[in-house]
């Protein structure tokens, strides 16, 4: 069961949420006292596919069924609609009505593109950037470019990625400059076979909205590719890897770009490097704690840092642990086998209270309205 506390949290973190969402059907989606409402994709035992919200005390809000497997999920900053994007190489992303599930529209890829699992909505509410790749040239990033016409998407364009195989995108604090994480990976079309691991290219791009390159750089590693990102309030960027090197070789598989300074290593002891697998799925940054969060699923271990000294936070087991999400008083972790927990970072001693959530079968990301 879930805790008098847990409740209590869940309260707070749902007054919290109401007293920032206060525009446009977000007045009518969310109403006093309901906790945060979280987003992913998961499956079920059949295999088929869900884009699904529940709030942190287990109810269920909607879990509404989709051809595609979905990935990581965005939602718009005015109104209660988001876009579960699908999984590379997926060439269908939903648009979801927050309050019921209902699908507002399908937005399939054009010809020659398929998704890569990530997009960002501009602060305004009108654009929406998504990581394509181009199949005509295998690996050449892209960002596409959609408009919002009420509640749909239309696409407008597209723009380069300076770089190969684009997996996340994200945001600075500006809400103008946008960070880029070239995964360096060739792919071919309804593929996720690796063609050029030998070869590879992996970068940190930040660029303009009208695809101005603004800088550019990566690791020491060649075989290591930058995939999924959290960005703190300062601006500091904090990125995970996936490494496709040699099994007896150690890599960076956390990393952070401070403003002003170098993307560099983060300060991850080797033993928990080794712990990881050579894989992490999810970041998560909490600005009020100072704290990030790692889910490294291969290795079932979560990880949580002092995000301005390096120092471990928690190190634990968690089977097959998933996506990672801050809440107002810590973390709340998704599990592909097992139970979501979540972990309360507010003293020295961490505590981990499972959730009245379903165990297992969720996607590596969790977003939190």
């Amino acid at each position: 069961m879930v805790t008098d506390m847990l409740r209590r949290q869940a309260l707070a973190l749902g007054s919290l949420v109401l007293s920032a969402c206060t525009l446009g059907g977000w007045t009518l989606f969310k109403s006093k006292g309901e906790s945060p409402l979280l987003l992913s994709a998961r499956d079920d035992s059949d295999g088929r596919h869900y884009a699904v919200g529940y709030r942190v005390d287990g109810t269920q809000v909607f879990a509404t069924h989709v051809a595609q497997r979905c990935h990581d999920i965005i939602n718009h900053p005015d109104l209660p609609i988001a876009l579960f994007v699908a999984r590379r190489p997926g060439t269908e992303s939903y648009l979801i009505d927050l309050r019921d599930g209902r699908l507002l529209q399908t937005i399939t890829s054009k010809p020659n593109r398929h998704f890569y699992g990530h997009a960002v909505i501009h602060k305004g509410g009108e654009w929406l950037y998504a990581t394509e790749n181009d199949t005509t040239e295998p690996g050449r990033g892209l960002l596409g470019i959609y408009r919002f016409v009420g509640e749909r998407l239309e696409h407008t364009g597209e723009i380069p990625t300076h770089g190969i195989g684009p997996h996340q995108v994200s945001w600075l604090p500006d809400g103008e400059t946008l960070v880029v994480a070239n995964g360096g990976i060739r792919t071919e079309a309804e593929s996720r076979v690796e063609m050029n691991l030998h070869a590879m290219e992996p970068s940190l791009v930040l660029m303009q909205r009208d695809g101005t390159l603004l800088s550019k750089e990566t690791l020491s590693q060649q075989m290591n590719s930058v995939r999924h990102m959290a960005i703190a309030s300062d601006g500091t960027v904090v990125a995970g890897q996936q490494f496709m090197g040699a099994s007896h070789e150690s890599a960076e598989l956390l990393a952070i770009k401070r403003p002003g300074q170098a993307f560099q290593a983060f300060p991850v002891a080797d033993q928990q490097l080794q712990a990881m697998a050579h894989y992490t799925a999810s970041v998560a940054v909490h600005d009020e704690l100072r704290l990030v969060a790692l889910t490294a699923p291969r290795g079932n271990r979560f990880f949580i840092w002092d995000l301005d000294s390096g120092e471990v936070r928690l190190d634990a087991p968690l089977p097959d642990c998933a996506g990672v999400g801050a809440v107002a008083d810590g973390f709340v972790v998704t599990s592909g086998q097992g139970r979501c927990r979540f972990y309360d970072c507010r003293q020295s001693t961490l505590v981990a209270q499972p959730l009245q959530l379903p165990a297992g079968l969720w996607d590596n990301h969790l977003h939190v309205v």
